[in-house]
């Protein structure tokens, strides 16, 4: 697998990346856009970044914090989630469209990708801004673990990325954990009855005993997060089944859609 930095042309502005992709000859691949959280691109975005390039993907994490704060890198802790919230909140709707829009036509213009085979997945805020490039063309499929802002506004007071359902141009994959302190089983519900509503292609999978961030890397991390910020604190078997479990989904997704 090759990996390395790289930088996205935003109207004139450049978008720092990461990259991760298959280095074997056997011809372009489809690509997928990671969208951060929102404490920056860390070690853990990297993570599933390069857990994409290994599966035979060419992945790419961006950067929309780039206007504002483009060498945020903040810690899982109460003051690492306040300087995240703070930085997300400079990032309209309109800056996401564009940047992941850049993202799209710069994949599109490597020889290593498939051309138009694009999906996206983000966590956390992150998982909401898949579900608004959802509404963007080029994009084949949208993957979303526990977007927080779907039904809820958007950091920087926007309505709800849901506001949005009617645009939507692709199937999504929505996964949530039935214990997220942070979105309630009826914003999922609302989530569930708004895209029925516009005849939209679209999966959600809860799983029951788990919290937010449920995918995120190390668990002694997660409970010690939980711990600090006075949240759900997850079983280890647990989580690693339902991280086993919606990473089959997420391959299933994009194995169908992709392709």
């Amino acid at each position: 697998m090759v990996s390395q930095a790289v930088t996205v042309d935003v109207a004139g502005a450049p978008m720092p990346g990461y990259l991760a992709r298959p280095d074997d000859a056997m011809g372009p691949r489809p690509a997928v856009i990671v969208l951060q959280e929102i404490f920056g691109v860390n070690t853990e975005v990297k993570r599933i970044t390069d857990l994409l390039g290994a599966s035979g993907y060419v992945a790419l994490a961006i950067n929309y914090y780039h206007r504002t704060d483009p060498e945020l890198n903040e810690p899982y802790t109460p003051e690492g989630m306040q300087n995240g919230f703070r930085a997300a909140a400079a990032v309209t709707k309109e800056t996401l469209r564009a940047d992941v829009g850049a993202a799209i036509d710069w994949l599109n213009e490597q020889p290593f990708v498939a051309f138009n085979h694009i999906a996206t997945w983000g966590f956390c805020f992150g998982g909401a801004v898949a579900f608004v490039t959802a509404t963007l063309r080029g994009i084949s499929g949208a993957i979303s673990f526990y977007g927080g802002s779907i039904a809820k506004p958007m950091p920087d007071g926007e309505p709800p990325a849901l506001a949005d359902a009617a645009e939507i141009r692709c199937p999504l994959l929505l996964v949530y954990g039935g214990k997220d302190e942070h979105i309630p089983a009826s914003d999922i519900e609302q989530t569930q009855a708004a895209l029925t509503a516009a005849h939209k292609e679209f999966e959600v999978q809860v799983y029951p005993d788990q919290g937010h961030a449920f995918f995120r890397d190390s668990g002694s991390m997660r409970r010690e997060t939980d711990a600090a910020t006075k949240s759900f604190v997850p079983d280890a078997e647990g989580t690693a089944h339902a991280v086993a479990d919606s990473w089959d989904l997420v391959e299933a997704f994009l194995s169908k859609h992709l392709q």
